[in-house]
């Protein structure tokens, strides 16, 4: 490099390190104008509430997703397979199928879709 890029880039030497402190002390300390907007506590409650509302409905998104929508997919797609079993059965031949005990199904079929 040549000597007059080094003489006018600043080194580490000029950067002044003592006073520094002082220089912040010496600041006139400022008050808070009556137009701030302060927080106050019901401000803080508010945010708490609202941090708690958003994680209650993360909660409910997570239960409905995770476990109610999964079950009551696998026992209405049961329910649907077993109804288009039947209508494919009495298309292909012509016989009838009649469901004698209705609550006996409709247990096996919750049943079924517990079962994992």
């Amino acid at each position: 490099m040549s000597d007059s890029m080094m003489s006018s880039d600043p080194s580490i030497s000029d950067i002044p390190t003592q006073g520094s402190e002082d220089d912040v002390d010496s600041l006139p300390e400022s008050e808070p104008d009556s137009d701030d907007v302060t927080i106050s506590d019901s401000d803080y409650d508010d945010s708490d509430a609202e941090r708690q509302w958003k994680e209650s409905l993360e909660q409910l998104e997570l239960l409905l997703s995770m476990v109610l929508v999964p079950y009551a997919g696998k026992y209405f797609g049961r329910k649907f397979a077993f109804w288009g079993w039947k209508r494919y059965m009495e298309w292909m031949y012509p016989v009838d199928i009649l469901i004698t005990n209705k609550a006996a199904f409709e247990g096996a079929g919750i049943v079924g879709a517990a079962s994992l």
